[in-house]
């Protein structure tokens, strides 16, 4: 009878803990959608007054590094806290403005209309591709995280060199293992909260939204290369 008891409760537990991870998954879901509204408002602003500009060259690089890492860490700070959505909009309008120089770049090309449509939607198939793929993988992800770290170090390290090298292909190459690294995080990301490693919808859609973010700049940036048509 104790048994009995003890695998009812082993059930109910479960049945909460299910029920929560859908609700973090769900709010998460929700904020990323809405999270893109001031991204795209910041991206326009960017456009229209050359603010994007303020990240071209090294000084906007460690200006952008260190505004970046000033915004996730106040997230971080106030994700259990009222202030902690409108903190994590704040920060996408700032990604808004810092993806409006590469914006304006692809705008420059007769078809950058088109191309910037194509990596949007590029993104989003590849969004829901792992989100989909998320949901039927059994094995557990965490072991990803490093190795997937590792990953990002990497590409910041080539990222530098390649600033002061200059090299299309280089680019290019970075571009392609950006989009792959990125991918898989949103995989990781969505993994994370399906399992329950993840239980606050504002650190999780702050991972996914840098995932989303990650993919759409290198894909345009790849789109602009390949694609690109000044005639």
């Amino acid at each position: 009878m104790n048994e009995q008891v003890s695998v009812l409760d082993q059930g109910l537990d479960f049945g909460a803990s299910l029920e929560q991870r859908n609700k973090v998954l769900r709010n998460t879901y929700g904020l990323l959608a809405i999270s893109l509204v001031p991204t795209v408002l910041g991206a326009w602003a960017g456009v229209a007054f050359g603010l994007g500009q303020l990240f071209s060259g090294a000084l906007g690089m460690v200006l952008f590094l260190a505004m970046a890492f000033g915004f996730i860490y106040a997230i971080e700070k106030t994700k259990n806290s009222a202030s902690g959505v409108p903190v994590l909009l704040a920060f996408t309008f700032f990604m808004g403005l810092m993806l409006s120089r590469l914006i304006a770049s692809v705008l420059g090309f007769k078809n950058g209309p088109d191309l910037i449509m194509t990596a949007f939607g590029g993104t989003a198939g590849v969004f829901l591709a792992m989100a989909a793929l998320a949901t039927v993988i059994k094995r557990d992800l965490s072991g990803m995280n490093q190795w997937l770290f590792v990953g990002v170090v990497i590409l910041l390290v080539g990222g530098l060199i390649n600033m002061f090298v200059g090299s299309t292909v280089g680019m290019m190459v970075l571009s392609m293992v950006a989009i792959a690294i990125f991918s898989a995080y949103m995989l990781y990301d969505i993994k994370q909260i399906i399992d329950g490693g993840e239980t606050n919808y504002i650190s999780a859609t702050l991972a996914l939204y840098l995932d989303i973010i990650n993919v759409f700049q290198n894909l345009l940036a790849l789109l602009g290369i390949f694609g690109g048509d000044r005639d």
